[in-house]
């Protein structure tokens, strides 16, 4: 018998396919057995092997056998040419996979802060999730991610309250006429940056994908309806003026 050579039940039982799936294949002419021995009983070969491997990773790529049968038959398919065609799907399902791992993440950000779970609250949650995968690189998704994580949840309420807190005494400087420049304004800005700095953790491209999502989707679409136009505009002067204080 040849050394390298299988019965069809200790190809089934390595290989993890059922003997079943084996005869079917060889009786449709895909996979079959090239040798025999003394007693008839059938072998297949590392030629043979090759061949199912090349089969097995076309079947995972969503090929019908009619298509792999046809692959195969054709110059130039070889187990490599097979085997690199898997590794690039794989490639993609992965980068797929991990997309939809970070927008159910988002999403169930999103839903943390809720009591109630409504079709409006979802809605929000995919319109924000499809939002930021538009203005964000994969790495920064991925940097964000990890501070959410880091901070933890009580970290990140404290932050959301601090927000609305900043927002609503913005709202009152500006409606009280403020100049942006002056010592009230100048405090806001300070703070404003502050909690701007700890969302991108001071990651200049997080910053400027932040900056083009808000000047492009508008502030009040960007920030969920917390910030309209004049407020956007009033805290950019004041923020403005800040940084050139700075020098």
């Amino acid at each position: 018998m040849h050394s390298t050579a299988l019965k069809v039940g200790e190809l089934a039982r390595r290989t993890g396919l059922t003997i079943r799936t084996l005869r079917h294949y060889d009786e449709l002419g895909l996979v079959s057995p090239s040798l025999r021995t003394e007693g008839r009983h059938r072998l297949y070969t590392l030629a043979d092997v090759t061949r199912l491997q090349q089969v097995v990773s076309l079947r995972g790529l969503g090929f019908s056998l009619d298509a792999i049968r046809r692959m195969l038959d054709e110059q130039g398919t070889t187990l490599l040419s097979v085997i690199e065609m898997h590794l690039a799907r794989l490639d993609e399902q992965i980068a797929e996979q991990q997309r939809l791992l970070r927008n159910l993440q988002s999403i169930a950000a999103v839903l943390r802060t809720r009591k109630d779970v409504s079709v409006d609250t979802l809605i929000e949650a995919i319109e924000v999730t499809n939002m930021l995968n538009r203005y964000y690189t994969e790495e920064q998704l991925e940097s964000l991610r990890q501070r959410r994580e880091s901070f933890g949840q009580d970290r990140i309420r404290q932050a959301e309250q601090d927000w609305a807190a900043l927002i609503e005494e913005a709202r009152t400087a500006m409606a009280n006429g403020e100049d942006p420049e002056g010592a009230c304004a100048q405090t806001l800005a300070k703070r404003w940056w502050n909690l701007i700095q700890q969302f991108t953790g001071g990651d200049p491209g997080i910053s400027q994908s932040l900056n083009r999502m808000y000047q492009e989707e508008g502030p009040e679409t960007a920030s969920r309806g917390m910030v309209d136009q004049g407020l956007f505009e009033y805290m950019n002067k004041a923020i403005e003026a800040m940084r050139a204080k700075k020098g």
